[in-house]
C-alpha cells in the first residue's frame, strides 16, 4: 500500500523532476507543503496566507505560460512592498508617527460657581 503522506522533494532538482515525470503527484505535493506552511502560520494569519494563495492559484490557472504566471506573481511581490499600501508605505508612515512629538490633550477649564447652584434661569420666571 503506497503511503499516504509521502516525503516531498527537497530541492529544486527534485521538483523539477517530480513536475517532468508526474505532473500530478508534482501538484499534490505542491497543495500539501502550502498547506502545511499556512497551517504552522498563526491562526489569526491563515484566513489572509489562503486568500494570497488563492490570488497566486488564479494566476497560474489564467496564465498563458507558466513564465507569464511568474511575471506577474512577481509584480504582485513588488505592489505589495512598494504599492499605496504596501510594506514600504506602512514603514515610512509608522518612521514618520516616530518623529513627530507626541501630542498633548489639552482642554478650556470652565470655572463653576455657586457651591452646586445652577446659574441658568429658571423656567416659567
Amino acid at each position: 500500500m503506497p503511503d499516504s503522506n509521502p516525503v516531498s522533494p527537497q530541492g529544486f532538482d527534485e521538483w523539477a523532476a517530480l513536475a517532468k515525470s508526474d505532473p500530478q503527484a508534482f501538484e499534490k505535493q505542491r497543495r500539501q507543503v502550502i498547506d502545511r506552511a499556512i497551517l504552522a502560520a498563526p491562526a489569526d494569519r491563515q484566513q489572509q496566507l489562503r486568500r494570497v494563495q488563492w490570488k497566486l492559484d488564479q494566476i497560474r490557472s489564467t496564465s498563458r505560460t507558466p513564465m507569464v504566471a511568474c511575471l506577474r506573481m512577481h509584480r504582485l511581490l513588488w505592489e505589495s512592498v512598494t504599492g499605496d499600501h504596501g510594506l514600504l508605505a506602512c514603514l515610512q508612515r509608522s518612521a514618520a508617527a516616530k518623529q513627530r512629538p507626541a501630542r498633548t490633550a489639552s482642554a478650556r477649564i470652565i470655572p463653576l460657581h455657586g457651591g452646586g447652584r445652577s446659574h441658568l434661569p429658571r423656567a416659567g420666571g
